[in-house]
């Protein structure tokens, strides 16, 4: 039996196969934009388990598997067995006798891991707590697009170091660029990934420095999904983290703002960035799905 391909993280993928992907995310666009019909993945089906709830990561995924000519299914805890306490390895096999492809988006990241060690299909992360590899194969299909190549470039990450932080902190390396990342104390990366990292990844003292001279900067909540109870507590903690006119000022001339949504104005961001000239977050959004439709044809490349 083939071994299948899984993209858990972007480590998964060395730096020809991500730039590959984002080359293949741009002609897939064209292709949609043409009105063109492409269907790849007739008659194959991918699954979605859902634990954290979405639009761009479900509409995305389920509208690219339509577009291929395929079936998505969406499943919550409260859908399947997982909710009924199923182990996860039970899951995983009976699934991947049914479906040619599972994407999971949940809390843990070491669900995933074992889910996909017990699948002999493609497994997907849509999220987890400790990375979020589609949303930057995304963003850099759009900085590629507005902007060519990043490897040289410096990137901003203003806030939270959190999955997206760390999932920015693998592309530096993968691509090439500086990272150059501001949280409040408490609420830096993780140690571990970014002793991986390496010298692509710069912790700073402030926005400010991190900002200046920057050709992209981008931000996320400041409390994520599960974090609720947090909220008042990290709005204190990030008030000075907030992404404005006056750090974008400090950045490169021709800089560009991204945000992987939803977006709380008034608090990470305000109305005059995200809302502004620089900002291209909704090109961003949708290339959620052209780059997940890039990696989905990538990923059953590789199966019988």
């Amino acid at each position: 039996m083939t071994t299948p391909r899984h993209f858990l993280r972007l480590s998964d993928l060395s730096a020809d196969t991500f730039r590959a992907l984002i080359r293949r995310a741009i002609e897939l666009k064209d292709i949609q934009h043409r009105g063109e019909i492409y269907e790849p993945l007739k008659n194959r089906v991918l699954a979605m388990i859902f634990e954290k709830s979405s639009t761009r990561t479900r509409v995305s995924f389920e509208s690219g598997m339509t577009q291929f000519g395929g079936h998505a299914i969406f499943l919550s805890p409260r859908d399947c067995q997982l909710g009924r306490g199923e182990p996860v390895e039970d899951t995983a096999r009976v699934l991947a006798g049914m479906v040619d492809a599972v994407m999971l988006r949940t809390f843990h990241h070491e669900y995933q891991v074992r889910f996909a060690a017990y699948s002999k299909v493609p497994v997907i992360n849509g999220l987890s707590d400790q990375h979020h590899p589609c949303q930057l194969l995304a963003d850099m299909q759009t900085y590629f697009e507005n902007r060519d190549d990043i490897a040289g470039r410096s990137v901003a990450w203003i806030g939270d170091g959190n999955n997206m932080c760390h999932s920015y902190m693998e592309a530096a390396r993968i691509l090439g660029f500086q990272l150059r990342i501001a949280c409040p104390e408490g609420y830096g990366p993780d140690g571990d990934l970014l002793a991986e990292a390496g010298d692509h990844v710069v912790v700073c003292n402030h926005p400010k420095e991190a900002a200046d001279g920057a050709h992209l900067i981008t931000t996320d909540v400041w409390a994520s999904m599960g974090q609720e109870e947090e909220a008042s507590q990290r709005r204190q903690a990030f008030k000075d983290y907030q992404v404005d006119e006056s750090l974008m000022a400090l950045a490169d001339k021709d800089a560009l703002f991204m945000h992987c949504l939803p977006a709380h104005r008034g608090e990470e961001v305000s109305h005059g960035v995200i809302d502004g000239p620089q900002s291209i977050v909704w090109d961003e959004a949708e290339n959620r799905l052209h780059a997940q439709k890039a990696l989905l044809e990538w990923l059953f490349r590789a199966q019988p």
